[in-house]
């Protein structure tokens, strides 16, 4: 067939399998995977569907699937080694030691290998929307990356579990996906798509919509969404579906009429969504579909006088039915579609108790003073200084010139001046790793980018176990072609966010993990009891996560508001050398307190930790060192 590439990779996608029940396939992830498949039309992968308990029925598990997929049954027993460690889905050569694992990372691997084996099919490579980034931030900082792996499957798992005796509770999760269906959709070309729909609007007359109402129907509207040539179609719709169709989107033969271009950006009318994420289809709604289809199946059947609650979730499910191909995947993977009834748009006020999420915000305090003096003031009143312990051997350096070359920064795109100072951050981080690593150690590093700390601890540690986790693909394929040159067999590389993560390891080192990152390697380590090494960086992207609450210590949670630590962080940031001496003193004072305070929640789970200041100071903006031993 034209435009179908042969011979690629051969790939082993693993899947849990717990068990079936009417048509759906547990956990929701591995349907979820499915249902991308037979939508991709993609057979370069091999199924094996891995076993979480003895007693499955296989037959009965086989008559649920399309004959389309090839699936092999094995246990967790005869997962590569290297998966074992991992939750899945996983996806990789089976004899290889570089894995993908996690529902995001493997979903968006598997649209990029479909559209290699076959270029034409462009509308798959869509599904990873405006700069192919839909679903790529972890779950942690993404709140559709987290509504999608986490939050809505397990709280379907859960309705559904509970709905087998019982009158089930509707998930908070759901109600939260609602109100975000109801919400102005924003797009690259926000303000272009507004004026346009304004001009129609005036066009046939309707009176353009105030930002703050909802429209009266967009149930009636999106019933009519077959009809793509109806004049009456919203603008929404039509860029939507052109969009699928391969067509152009709507375009405007002149320049908008004087009144359209002089409007007011507050007088605009606001964008609907069409699909989850706004206007366009993407990987976001194939998650979400068989996770929403199950819901509403238990709905209609139990709860049907619940049913009005969620217009605009039955109008997306409704209408993601015309999307090409999505029927037969889904036919494929055992799902029959129901017929719902029209129904009307909730008013503003049915939404109010979700309008705000618990713990964003604190109440204003009176006498709060901004600025970091007065926030480091306080500290210093109760006794907490920034105060670094001292650097274990400050002139220890490894000997780059005796070193293959594959191993140095310098072999990289960096500039020499770059690519010394990050000779000097490896050296701080080298120096304390490998005098805690003992023979047999597990070493993971965490966001570990292009492989630089990784490759160099495989080398200098060859009776350890090295592995690399980062979640950006093209920058693990760099650590690995490096990883082959020097030909290092005692490390693996992982593309997974670090909570997909679960095996056990000995220390964790992370060098300039972004913001929270820092708090989730730290975190991951504790749970291990495991040793940390972390160099922390971008201080001001900082803020409380649906895990994470700042200030994190007793002690200055007793002594600081959630808004003085955020000014710590703020001003953390400001250690970049054009800064004025003064300043950039005030910001590393502050990098101190912070990550002292993360010391301290350290110190409160049995650790010994010290903050250092790594040597030469000049090697980074970023130069502490959070070093933490559990006791």
């Amino acid at each position: 067939m034209k435009g179908v590439k042969k011979n690629l990779t051969e790939e082993y996608l693993y899947l849990d399998f717990s068990h079936q029940t009417e048509g759906c396939i547990f956990p929701l992830h591995t349907s979820v995977t499915l249902f991308l498949l037979s939508y991709c039309d993609c057979k370069i992968f091999k199924v094996c569907l891995v076993l979480t308990r003895e007693s499955i029925d296989i037959p009965l598990l086989k008559d649920v699937l399309s004959s389309n997929f090839e699936i092999q049954i094995i246990s967790r027993q005869d997962l590569p080694p290297i998966v074992q460690n991992c939750c899945l889905p996983a996806v990789g050569e089976r004899s290889d030691n570089f894995f993908r694992a996690g529902l995001a990372v493997v979903l968006r691997h598997i649209i990029q290998r479909s559209y290699e084996a076959d270029p034409s099919k462009k509308e798959i490579l869509e599904l990873l929307g405006f700069k192919k980034t839909c679903l790529k931030a972890c779950a942690e900082v993404s709140q559709w990356t987290r509504l999608c792996e986490l939050t809505i499957p397990l709280a379907i798992e859960n309705f559904l579990r509970e709905s087998y005796n019982q009158h089930p509770a509707i998930p908070a999760e759901i109600l939260q996906l609602e109100k975000k269906l109801s919400e102005p959709v924003r797009v690259h070309n926000d303000d272009k798509l507004r004026r346009q729909k304004l001009k129609q609007q005036k066009a046939t007359g309707a009176a353009p919509s105030d930002a703050k109402e909802k429209t009266k129907s967009k149930a009636h509207r999106q019933e009519t969404s077959g009809e793509l040539d109806s004049p009456s179609q919203s603008l929404e719709l039509k860029v939507a579906f052109s969009k699928l169709t391969v067509q152009e989107e709507p375009a405007t033969y002149n320049r908008e009429p004087s009144h359209i271009r002089k409007a007011k950006t507050s007088d605009l009318p606001p964008l609907e969504h069409v699909f989850a994420e706004g206007l366009y289809f993407t990987l976001t709604d194939i998650v979400l579909l068989p996770c929403i289809h199950h819901f509403l199946l238990i709905i209609s059947k139990k709860l049907s006088e619940k049913l009005v609650e969620f217009p605009l979730l039955s109008a997306w499910y409704q209408r993601i039915q015309e999307v090409p191909r999505v029927k037969a995947a889904a036919s494929q993977c055992g799902i029959c579609f129901l017929h719902l009834p029209e129904l009307l748009s909730p008013s503003n006020e049915q939404h109010l108790n979700f309008n705000e999420a618990p713990g964003v915000e604190e109440e204003n305090d009176p006498s709060f003073i901004g600025g970091p003096r007065p926030t480091m003031t306080k500290l210093m009143d109760k006794g907490i200084e920034a105060m670094f312990s001292p650097h274990p051997c400050p002139s220890w350096t490894l000997d780059w010139n005796s070193l293959p070359a594959a191993m140095s920064p310098k072999e990289g795109k960096m500039s020499h001046d770059r690519a010394l100072r990050k000779q000097q951050q490896l050296n701080n981080l080298v120096y304390v790793v490998t005098n805690q690593a003992k023979p047999g150690d597990r070493i993971v590093d965490f966001c570990s980018g292009g492989g630089h700390v990784g490759i160099v601890l495989a080398h200098m540690l060859p009776s350890c176990q090295v592995i690399l986790i980062e979640n950006k693909e093209l920058s693990l394929i760099r650590a690995k072609k490096r990883s082959d040159e020097l030909g290092l067999s005692n490390i693996w590389f992982i593309q997974a966010n670090m909570e997909y993560f679960t095996g056990k390891f000995n220390i964790g080192v992370a060098l300039h993990a972004c913001g929270v990152a820092t708090d989730m390697v730290i975190e991951h380590c504790i749970q291990t009891r495991a040793s940390f090494v972390t160099c922390p960086c971008c201080y001001g992207f900082i803020q409380n996560t649906s895990k994470f609450h700042f200030p994190k210590s007793g002690q200055f949670k007793k002594t600081l508001s959630y808004k003085e630590h955020m000014i710590l962080c703020r001003f953390a940031d400001q250690t970049a050398v054009q800064l004025p001496p003064q300043r950039r003193l005030i910001g590393k004072q502050c990098m101190c307190l912070v990550d002292l305070d993360r010391a301290g929640a350290a110190e409160e789970h049995g650790y010994c930790v010290q903050v250092i200041s790594m040597e030469p100071e000049s090697c980074s903006p970023k130069n502490n060192m959070i070093v933490g031993v559990p006791t």
